[in-house]
């Protein structure tokens, strides 16, 4: 539909940008911080910097808040490390690592800015994976269960908008890539055993949050890549409706319904798969009633149909941001994903698509009617500043102006939409590629091999979006 006037945000609309715990804050061994599976996985991806100093956050977090309000925030989303928070399997809580919190969050509210907080953001504690064995044991629950209790008792007088598990369909999705997959014998048949786990986890999650959290609401961070047909043919329509099932519905449905979906099952008996679903598990998953939808999007991805006897292939992701490096998985009898003739892409072959926000939030508001707030949603590109000593950002400004615009046309749509915040606020970690690949609004003066200074300097596109906010989104 065509509006004949620009789109309004509602007033209580929140503004804001998003980051993890592993990526921004460094400070890994201080402070009573134990190792993380993702710090080693850091550690081994050279030339890339590993994230033991990351943006360093831990130390300047009251500049970078101070930077949020000048720029206009409202909220700010983020993750807690779960290992400066219980550092070993004792339990015990690290006061340190409560007090960082405690110290961000009271900066945040200090400042006019609603803490929206993730619990888990691929950031598994060494000792969960060492000692408890990680996603493949069920001696995770209760771990994890205990781990948020404390978040929600330390945390929860001031915040009210909970995150429980970061992009759980993309984990299984990329258990390669992601490291999901590490001890596993059979990926294709065992991750739907750790997927179940995560589920358990993420019931827990929801369930804690609303015993002890007067006022909370909470959500799951399902990551959304909307797939078009490659063309009117009846079997790529029927292509895409897999790819939607098998990478983000099959999730969705689960946690608005609380139980698994007739298709997943009717394919776990066609493939003589056992999700280990046991006593109890289901009884659980029923009294985790989510509030709301955290959604994260930056592109489209398009499916066609794929003969039964073609020939399988992974995805690989491109890692260097050299165009043309990205090569599409094909799944025989289930879909095969192939590129979009008709929108541009970004270095690492991610499309710039902004229409595909409406989609998604119009998708996801006709088949839940859940309210939604977007977590992630940005711009990555090579970076550095000027001889001016400054960063200019163009690329960048267009493709949030593009991707806003579509949120707000969403909301006149009738789609509930609460805030939106961007991938990222500073430059962090690229989960691939290091500091190689920025998306802040705030420059951060580093490399992956030269620390510099770690001065913050504010891109274009900082101001673009402060005048953007304190319009109320109207001077696009």
């Amino acid at each position: 539909m065509h509006y004949k006037n620009p789109p309004e945000f509602p007033k209580d609309f929140m503004w804001g940008a998003s980051s993890a715990a592993w990526q921004v804050e460094g400070a890994t061994d201080i402070d009573g911080r134990t190792p993380a599976i993702i710090d080693l996985n850091s550690q081994k991806k050279k030339p890339f910097a590993d994230n033991s100093v990351a943006s360093d956050h831990y130390h300047h977090y009251k500049e970078d808040v101070a930077l949020m309000a000048e720029c206009g925030f409202s909220s700010y989303r983020f993750s807690l490390s779960w290992s400066r928070i219980i550092p070993k399997s004792d339990g015990v809580v690290n006061q340190k690592g409560i007090e960082f919190y405690n110290n961000l969050i009271n900066e945040l509210v200090k400042n006019g800015i609603t803490p929206i907080v993730t619990l888990y953001h691929y950031d598994m504690p060494v000792w969960v994976d060492e000692e408890l064995g990680g996603w493949l044991s069920r001696e995770i629950v209760d771990a994890f269960d205990h781990y948020c209790r404390v978040c929600f008792e330390n945390f929860g007088d001031r915040v009210k908008y909970w995150l429980s598990i970061n992009e759980q369909n993309m984990q299984i999705v990329y258990g390669s890539w992601l490291g999901v997959s590490k001890g596993t014998n059979d990926w294709d048949r065992e991750k739907w055993k750790i997927n179940h786990i995560m589920n358990l986890c993420h019931a827990k999650a929801v369930i804690g949050c609303h015993e002890l959290v007067e006022g909370g609401k909470i959500g799951p961070v399902p990551g959304i890549v909307p797939f078009y047909p490659e063309t009117c043919r009846p079997e790529d329509q029927i292509a895409t409706q897999n790819a939607e099932e098998f990478t983000e519905k099959l999730w969705n449905d689960f946690y608005v319904y609380r139980d698994y979906s007739p298709f997943l099952k009717r394919y776990w008996i066609e493939n003589d798969i056992d999700p280990d679903i046991r006593p109890g598990d289901m009884e659980l998953c029923e009294r985790a009633r989510i509030d709301f939808f955290a959604l994260n999007c930056y592109r489209s991805n398009v499916a066609k149909h794929s003969p039964i006897e073609s020939s399988h292939q992974e995805i690989k992701l491109n890692k260097d941001g050299v165009k043309g490096n990205f090569v599409y998985p094909n799944y025989p009898g289930v879909f095969e994903q192939t590129g979009n003739p008709y929108v541009e892409t970004t270095d690492w072959d991610w499309e710039i698509d902004p229409i595909a926000m409406r989609y998604m939030l119009r998708y996801m508001w006709n088949h839940y009617r859940l309210p939604m707030m977007i977590t992630e949603n940005g711009y990555g590109a090579h970076e550095s500043l000027s001889e001016d000593g400054q960063l200019h950002d163009p690329e960048r400004i267009n493709f949030l102006r593009d991707q806003i615009y579509q949120v707000g046309l969403a909301i006149q749509d009738g789609c509930d939409v609460i805030s939106y915040n961007l991938w990222s606020f500073t430059d962090l970690l690229s989960t691939g590629n290091g500091m190689a690949k920025r998306y802040g609004l705030v420059f951060v003066n580093r490399t992956d091999d030269d620390l510099k200074d770690l001065r913050r300097v504010k891109k274009d596109s900082f101001y673009w979006y402060s005048n953007l906010i304190k319009s109320k989104g109207k001077e696009f």
